[in-house]
């Protein structure tokens, strides 16, 4: 694969601009100050983010085999760890933040 021209880095970059600006200002057009939000952009904003972290769990967990390596230890105690800290200080950033870097510790230098 031959590397990007200049313009072509230009087109690239100013792309990820404007996805990035329109999926930030859009929904602040869409629903004004002027009219009440509708009650299933409520509902979803409620509701989605479990659901994504939900999804997540179960995503990083796919792959992991209990009847080989290193049999899901070093997951299940990140997992520990990320819901102990949430039920802890209840911040969201605190609780993955910590869970990663539990397992990240776990993977690099106990269960190498």
């Amino acid at each position: 694969m031959s590397p990007m021209t200049i313009p072509q880095q230009i087109i690239t970059i100013a792309m990820c601009i404007l996805g990035t600006m329109l999926t930030r200002y859009l929904p602040f057009i869409i629903f004004s100050d002027k009219k009440p939000t509708p009650q299933y952009i409520l509902y979803l904003g409620k509701a989605l983010p479990c659901a994504v972290f939900g999804m997540l769990v179960i995503y990083c967990l796919k792959d992991v085999s209990l009847l080989s390596g290193t049999h899901g230890i070093p997951e299940f105690i990140a997992i520990g760890v990320t819901v102990a800290l949430h039920l802890w200080k209840k911040q969201m950033l605190l609780s993955i933040a910590g869970g990663t870097m539990t397992y990240m510790i776990l993977i690099q230098f106990i269960f190498s």
